[in-house]
């Protein structure tokens, strides 16, 4: 495969629709397949506990955070809701069946018969769900490497299918993505066809519409604040606030658990609307062409996958911010249309580097609005500054001779360096529970 099909496909596989945040929803899943693969094994079996291990990203990720069609929150309410009534045809967007679920999802929680343990501490992603019958007879099933990847499933623990894909246990192997340099994307970007492209309109429209629910509903506290800050419009002259508005509107639906879905990027909603709405304000106040906005957000997009892959998908840095934020900040300056692209982009990843690097993630919730504000806030700066010639030179910091070596130094920070961090905010999130 020539580069612009294989980072044609990248974009295309890596964008996926989900309905709230993609934890509980992947939570969700995981239990709603054991169900139905419960039911196909044994149809007279009738599910009646479910017992879940999580790793750390997960447990993290998932435990304040609002689950779609539900007034609960958290892990053992996704398992919960999982157990009776999600469709797992619908992958992410899972949680989408269980309108009117939670009186009985309280009764099986308060009768012991869901159980969430935390499992190791890791960056990467581990689900595994184990649903009994009243017979005794069980399913379990083991979820890694992404949200909605199933690498096993056993019956009564024999092994019923496994993804038997041969994978390298000996040197690490590379990423896709890291097979090109930043002069290369660039050159994708600028030259692949429109047409080739054009499904990324779809996450700026998906994202979009979770931020106008953001507006319908009562839930929302931030996005009320943000619309006045605008001057009350959705669309200002001010291109900063508006995209303020936008992306802190979608983030605020989506960790409240609004029933609109996000565009995900890297497995994460909050991700996909960082790395697109910023850019879709600029497009709307600037009136840019569809084109323009197509090349911009295939860039932003491309750069947060590239800090992403070394980061892991679930660490205890906040990727939200800091890889989508310096991919929509390397978009913002494509839409700038500057004479020397490179050097300007290469400015605004050292920019952002050594700005919000290391920004923890505690998990999905409504901070994330906070998260993401302070993302847009940081790539209008590290733009400015770039547009007066201005980079944090590679001497200083974490920042590396190339903004290749930028970007993995960003992902190192997360893993392997912010590993007892994320012990500590999980022991953080325990003893809260316990007090609870």
């Amino acid at each position: 495969m020539e580069k612009q099909e294989i980072l044609t496909k990248l974009l295309k596989d890596d964008l996926k629709p989900a309905l709230g945040v993609t934890e509980p929803g992947a939570i969700a899943y995981a239990v709603s397949l054991a169900v139905q693969q419960l039911a196909k094994q044994s149809p007279d079996s009738i599910p009646e506990r479910v017992k879940v291990v999580l790793n750390s990203g997960i447990y993290k990720n998932a435990f304040t955070c609002a689950i779609p069609n539900s007034e609960h929150l958290g892990n053992e309410y996704a398992a919960a809701l999982g157990l009776l009534g999600a469709d797992p045809s619908r992958l992410l967007e899972c949680l989408s069946t269980v309108h009117q679920m939670d009186r009985e999802a309280e009764k099986l929680i308060s009768q012991g018969k869901v159980t969430v343990e935390l499992g190791e501490i890791s960056a990467d992603i581990s689900i595994d769900a184990l649903v009994t019958g009243k017979d005794g007879k069980n399913v379990r099933v083991i979820i890694t490497g992404s949200h909605t990847h199933v690498s096993r499933i056993l019956y009564c623990e024999k092994t019923i299918w496994e993804d038997k894909k041969e994978e390298n246990h000996g040197e690490e192997k590379q990423a896709a993505i890291h097979r090109y340099t930043v002069r290369e994307l660039l050159d994708y970007v600028q030259t692949v066809p429109a047409e080739e492209i054009d499904f990324l309109m779809q996450a700026h429209e998906m994202n979009h519409q979770l931020f106008l629910s953001a507006l319908d509903s009562p839930k929302p506290t931030c996005t009320p604040c943000l619309l006045a800050e605008n001057g009350g419009k959705i669309i200002s002259q001010d291109e900063q606030k508006t995209a303020a508005l936008l992306c802190g509107g979608a983030i605020e639906a989506r960790v409240l658990g609004l029933e609109h879905p996000a565009m995900s990027v890297t497995g994460s909603g909050a991700h996909g609307i960082i790395a697109t709405l910023p850019l879709y304000a600029v497009y709307q106040v600037r009136h840019c062409s569809r084109e323009e906005l197509l090349r911009a957000t295939a860039l932003s997009f491309l750069i947060c996958m590239y800090i992403k892959e070394y980061s892991g998908k679930l660490s205890a840095f906040c990727g939200c911010a800091i890889a989508a934020g310096t991919g929509a900040a390397c978009g913002l300056a494509f839409l700038d249309g500057a004479e020397k692209r490179e050097e300007r982009i290469h400015a605004v990843i050292n920019n952002m580097a050594s700005s919000i690097t290391g920004m923890i993630c505690d998990g999905g919730n409504h901070g994330c609005v906070m998260k993401g504000l302070a993302a847009v806030d940081a790539m209008w700066r590290a733009n400015n500054l770039a547009r007066c010639f201005v980079m944090i030179e590679s001497i200083h910091g974490i920042n590396g001779s190339t903004p290749e070596e930028t970007m993995k130094n960003m992902g190192r920070i997360a893993s392997p360096g912010m590993e007892k961090t994320e012990e500590e905010i999980v022991r953080i999130m325990l003893q809260k529970q316990k007090i609870q």
